[in-house]
């Protein structure tokens, strides 16, 4: 779900975004180095409930991954996918 739409990477406020039926979903990071600090993520009220926090998440790991950056899981939403998805172990650089 929600293959189609890009993943925005907005680096001038350190946000991945999603444009889901004109509502924006996002990624709060900072980056160091090669490590991608996660710090908040929020979709609007509009969107709970669709899959857009799960997607959103999908798509930012695909990114950082094929990119060959690690991540620095500071969000809790963040910290519950990767329990759900372990197998996005392989790109964490270390758990805060």
């Amino acid at each position: 779900m929600y293959n189609e739409l890009p993943l925005i990477n907005n680096e001038a406020i350190h946000n991945f975004e999603l444009f889901v039926d004109g509502h924006r979903a996002f990624i709060d990071y900072k980056q160091k180095g090669d490590n991608y600090y996660l710090i908040h993520t929020e979709v609007p009220v509009e969107l709970e409930g669709k899959g857009v926090a799960p997607a959103l998440v999908t798509k930012v790991f695909d990114y950082l991954e094929a990119n060959n950056f690690k991540i620095v899981p500071y969000c809790a939403y963040i910290k519950v996918y990767l329990k759900r998805h372990p197998e996005w172990e392989r790109i964490v650089a270390y758990h805060p």
